[in-house]
């Protein structure tokens, strides 16, 4: 078996990425700024993980993640670092609707992750008993959260159960794809946690943090896309990579770690490449793999990490077709709560949402569906056919949509999100405890500190600023303190 021998003299070591998505790329880019050498390994034959792009009736469109939340900086600041500042474009609309006691009503304003600081705001979404059930908050007495809690018992102790079901749990669901019931809010929704813990009402809670938000004064959207997708943006910055002398290897799976007196080993089909430092931005289960004889510890509490699955459905209609279903004008989409027993869990009027969707194929209607949630394994396995069957028949009882596409594409991320129950920060902490007695590893991802981009981005930032600093590369104290700080700052939608 050959075996590379890459040490490198101190503040130039050698370090590999495991994994290509976009937290390994951010990884990579971050590391080759501080002066590193740089090889990153992705097993399957592309990059970008979650994020990808495809053809729809010869229209490019998102078949992963479609938008990164520009309320943080780090997902909008890696575009423009890598040559796509100019193509960032916001949401066209952002009226979406929920799906719910089978009509289209609209989605409230003023509510944290669906946690209202007016409930008259939910006036469309709630029965009158749901409302009167809210009115009772204030007399109620404080509900203890300790170290953490799910958001779904906590809201539904304070407000009731109709508030979690019409709304927490359909916007936590498209995070997530799980279940509001038992996801931690400590994890997902850190600012309404820290309300819970300041006791009181929890109205008067989510007001303050309101109150906050505007103290910040931030402007600007909150979301943003990219001209030709988000799945354009792994491919940016894998060119950027290159073009710093980095070095991308795909259809490279990495078959094991082993720690040497100078560094690492790792074993790859053929090879083996010693270096200095290790980035690991694979999932859970990979990792729990890679890590088994190093650190039997993390790889146990990494084996315990649960996933969801979920398929996308996008269709294209003729927009001639479609010109007569007025529900969908003037909307981005609508979510569904798991209590309304449909099968799609949201859809996003593409054509409507991003001007460049509409601008690439003016006489085409685009839209995708979302189906699967956590422990609903079942629907990934049906044929594409039948999804999109069953997504017709939803949009059609939601909307009046009586076309029919003129193509689809059923895009499958089996085990594409990582589940944060009750316990999930502590688990973290003890995984990134036993990595830290590790020399020059670190972990990222989407496991660690959020499931969005921007978070996955900070998350491979802090993990190659400690490598860099580390090895003697060019980042030191202050750009940790720095990463971790804008780590440590998730906003609402879990990200």
């Amino acid at each position: 078996m050959q075996r590379s021998h890459n040490r490198a003299v101190p503040g130039t070591g050698h370090v590999v990425v495991i994994g290509g998505g976009i937290a390994g790329l951010a990884a990579a880019h971050r590391l080759l700024g501080a002066g590193l050498r740089v090889t990153l390994l992705e097993a399957t034959e592309r990059l970008g993980g979650k994020l990808m792009t495809g053809e729809i009736a010869g229209t490019q469109v998102d078949l992963g993640a479609e938008s990164v939340l520009a309320r943080r900086p780090e997902a909008v600041a890696l575009a423009r670092d890598v040559g796509l500042g100019d193509r960032l474009q916001p949401p066209a609309t952002a009226a979406a609707s929920v799906w719910t006691r089978d009509a289209l009503r609209p989605m409230p304003k003023g509510h944290v992750m669906g946690v209202p600081g007016d409930p008259a705001a939910l006036g469309e979404l709630l029965s009158p008993e749901g409302l009167a059930r809210i009115a009772q908050e204030r007399d109620l007495t404080p509900t203890p959260v300790g170290d953490d809690v799910a958001v779904g018992a906590y809201v539904a102790d304070r407000l009731g159960r109709e508030v979690v079901d019409r709304l927490v749990e359909p916007l936590l669901g498209g995070v997530y794809a799980g279940d509001a019931y038992r996801i931690s809010m400590r994890a997902a929704v850190p600012q309404l946690f820290e309300a819970a813990r300041e006791g009181g009402s929890l109205l008067d809670g989510v007001r303050r943090i309101q109150e906050r938000a505007a103290a910040r004064q931030q402007t600007g959207p909150v979301f943003q896309g990219i001209d030709g997708g988000i799945g354009t943006l792994p491919g940016a910055v894998a060119d950027a990579v290159r073009a710093a002398g980095g070095e991308i290897l795909t259809a490279t799976p990495v078959l094991g770690l082993t720690r040497t007196a100078e560094g690492w080993d790792i074993r790859t089909e053929g090879r083996v490449i010693a270096v200095d430092g290790i980035v690991l931005a694979a999932p859970a289960w990979s990792a729990s793999t890679l890590l088994a004889a190093e650190s039997p510890v993390a790889s146990a509490e990494l084996a315990g990490v649960e996933y969801a699955s979920m398929a996308l459905v996008t269709m294209a209609f003729r927009r001639s077709d479609v010109a007569t279903t007025t529900a969908l004008e003037g909307r981005s989409g609508f979510l569904v709560p798991p209590v309304d027993g449909r099968t799609i869990k949201a859809s996003t009027f593409s054509s409507h949402k991003w001007n460049w969707v509409a601008d690439a194929a003016p006489d085409l209607f685009v839209l995708r569906t979302s189906v699967g949630r956590y422990g609903e394994e079942d629907h990934i396995h049906r044929e594409d056919h039948e999804l999109v069957d069953v997504s017709l028949s939803d949009l059609a009882e939601a909307t009046g949509l009586a076309a029919k596409p003129v193509d689809t594409e059923v895009t499958r991320w089996t085990g594409g999100l990582p589940q944060y129950p009750v316990g999930h920060l502590s688990r973290v902490a003890r995984i990134r405890d036993e990595v830290a007695k590790l020399p020059a590893l670190r972990v990222c991802g989407a496991v660690y500190d959020g499931v969005g981009i921007p978070a996955c981005i900070a998350s491979a930032h802090r993990a190659a600023d400690e490598i860099a600093a580390e090895l003697g590369g060019g980042f030191g104290e202050e750009i940790i303190a720095t990463s971790t700080l804008v780590t440590g700052t998730r906003s609402e939608a879990g990200q």
